[in-house]
């Protein structure tokens, strides 16, 4: 696969800036061609992963949440949402569906949603200095109505 487009955005960890990323990575994937579902289920991934960074990362402080977006040759999407914040404990407990270290307004779902919306999900993280994670997603080419 080799990357034939791609962006890097940096932006603060404020719940607002949730909205700004789904809207940066929908303007940036027009040039796939997405259907709209395609393109509903990607940006709702990119919000919980966001989502992910505000609520636990970064808990009581600001911090930068990192947005890369690489299209491939094959019309594959591969997303990454880095964080410099807490880190993950234990990844493996943290993407289980309704485990959450966010309290009872939580319901630990954020890495399900991004599960069943995209292709593949990997989250890689350390303790005290942040965690990636990497989503990837086929857009099916259209069909030319050429003939």
């Amino acid at each position: 696969m080799k990357i034939i487009n791609e962006v890097k955005i940096i932006f603060d960890s404020k719940s607002i800036n949730e909205s700004f990323a789904r809207s940066a990575v929908a303007g940036f994937l027009i040039q796939t061609d997405p259907t709209v579902a395609e393109l509903n289920d990607v940006k709702t991934a990119v919000s919980e992963a966001v989502t992910n960074c505000v609520v636990h990362a970064y808990k009581d402080r600001i911090g930068t949440i990192t947005l890369k977006i690489q299209i491939t040759s094959d019309n594959t999407i591969i997303i990454q949402v880095i964080d410099k914040g807490s880190g993950i404990q234990d990844i493996r407990q943290a993407m289980q569906p309704l485990f959450t270290t966010g309290g009872s307004e939580r319901a630990g779902l954020g890495f399900a949603v991004m599960q069943s919306f995209m292709d593949k999900v990997k989250v890689t993280s350390k303790i005290g200095k942040g965690t990636t994670v990497t989503m990837e997603k086929y857009i099916m080419p259209k069909v030319s109505d050429k003939k």
